[in-house]
């Protein structure tokens, strides 16, 4: 048998483990210059260019980027949703991109799971939770018997935090938090190697993004699983991940361990995303001055860009001047300051405290009870009985009804020059009859 034919027939089974890297790391899924491209000819979109990175097993990686930079559709490439217009995927040293035998592909299937982002959508509403959960087991005969079945079934909803009674129920009786929890036992009863997890916690409340977390957390530390985590909230990928990347516009510009990336965040896009993370302090996230990206401050037009290891790791895409100032930064071993707050003199931090005068003064200005009418009725009272109406011109003013005091004020006012005009007429009068 020739070599060639000897390759073919080992590629359409998976090893038991993948290849090591220099460092003796296992490296379970490596993406080699990835390209994907949606539509033909004129109207064809890349979505994502030349994207290269690999996965150690046993980590969390997580791939961040803003909305519609390609996060999801390297995810789903690497499950073999999306084709690839150019490079390859590996798993286990094995390629499983573009056209492999079918044996490799339900062993793919089988290993690679994943929980996607909208937990209502992603489940069959038709079917009750333990089909949703068995149907994998069903494909792939992964039971013995159907009491094995519904053990394996039961004890999974029992470690996403269900109960077994939640088996004969549907989707839509429950929460966005039991529904990830149900799409997460969907894909760990597989016993999968590696997960690819597409912002499973931004459609869930902020509390119950903890407990999704922890419960992915505690899968990974039982049975050695492999996060593909993709996100856009950088404040939690920092706690969750042992590796970054950044992804702008469908190419990786960064990639680094989590500390490392926070503390050296070389490209400017990384930077901007760093800047933009809330401080929980609101006298420090008033007076925070962003640090926005500008694609412009790149010059490729000579010196051509590419993705290279400046050292500790840390991988960085740019053109060889862009480099070397790199490389200057992070050999310094000075950590770079995302965040810039602004002092008191700083013209952004005056700029704020103008429009809080001008706000607090709008707010006074259009906030009116619901009887502050101002009605011409309290004009003609005051007018006819100045005292009281002054009286209850203090009175409105007190409960903040200032259109009522000033028409009050203004008859009260008016009733009494007419009096005075009244009284001084009748003096003079008086005057005049007894001379």
């Amino acid at each position: 048998m020739s070599q060639e034919k000897a390759n073919e027939v080992r590629s359409t089974h998976l090893p038991e483990h993948g290849p090591l890297d220099e460092n003796g790391r296992e490296v379970l899924l490596s993406l080699k210059n990835v390209d994907i491209t949606f539509g033909k000819g004129d109207a064809a979109v890349r979505a994502v260019q030349n994207a290269t990175f690999d996965i150690y097993k046993g980590e969390t990686f997580s791939l961040v980027g803003e909305s519609g930079s390609g996060k999801t559709t390297v995810g789903r490439a690497v499950i073999r949703v999306n084709p690839l217009a150019g490079g390859e995927i590996l798993y286990k040293g094995v390629r499983i991109s573009g056209k492999i035998p079918r044996a490799l592909d339900r062993e793919v299937i089988r290993n690679i799971q994943m929980v996607f982002q909208d937990p209502a959508a992603s489940l069959n509403e038709r079917a009750t939770v333990d089909y949703i959960i068995s149907e994998g087991l069903y494909n792939f005969h992964l039971f013995k018997d159907e009491a094995d079945r519904v053990k394996k079934v039961e004890t999974m909803i029992e470690e996403v935090g269900l109960l077994p009674e939640h088996l004969t129920r549907y989707p839509h009786e429950f929460s966005g938090g039991q529904r990830q929890r149900i799409g997460i036992a969907r894909a760990m009863v597989m016993e999968p190697e590696l997960v690819v997890a597409d912002e499973p916690i931004s459609a869930l409340d902020v509390s119950i993004r903890a407990q999704v977390l922890n419960l992915m957390k505690k899968f990974q530390e039982e049975k050695g699983i492999t996060y593909l985590f993709i996100a856009h909230d950088l404040s939690v990928v920092r706690f969750i991940s042992d590796r970054i990347g950044v992804i702008y516009k469908g190419r990786i510009v960064e990639v680094a361990e989590a500390e490392e990336l926070f503390n050296y965040p070389l490209h400017p896009y990384t930077h901007s995303l760093i800047s933009a993370i809330p401080i929980p302090d609101p006298e420090l996230e008033k007076n925070k001055v962003l640090f926005t990206y500008d694609p412009s401050i790149h010059d490729y037009s000579e010196d051509k860009p590419d993705f290279v290891c400046i050292g500790h790791n840390h991988y960085v895409y740019g053109n060889k001047k862009e480099i070397e100032q790199y490389k200057a930064i992070r050999d310094s071993n000075i950590p770079v300051k995302p965040v810039k707050i602004a002092g008191p003199n700083d013209p952004k931090t005056q700029q704020n405290q103008r429009r809080e005068e001008t706000e607090a003064n709008s707010e006074e200005f259009l906030i009116h009870p619901t009887h502050d009418t101002g009605s011409i009725w309290y004009k003609i009272l005051s007018f006819l009985l100045p005292i009281l109406g002054l009286i209850a011109a203090a009175v409105f003013k007190h409960f903040h009804h200032t259109r009522n005091q000033k028409a009050c004020f203004r008859g009260a006012i008016a009733g009494l020059i007419v009096l005075g005009v009244i009284v001084i007429l009748f003096l003079l009068l008086l005057v005049l009859a007894v001379i």
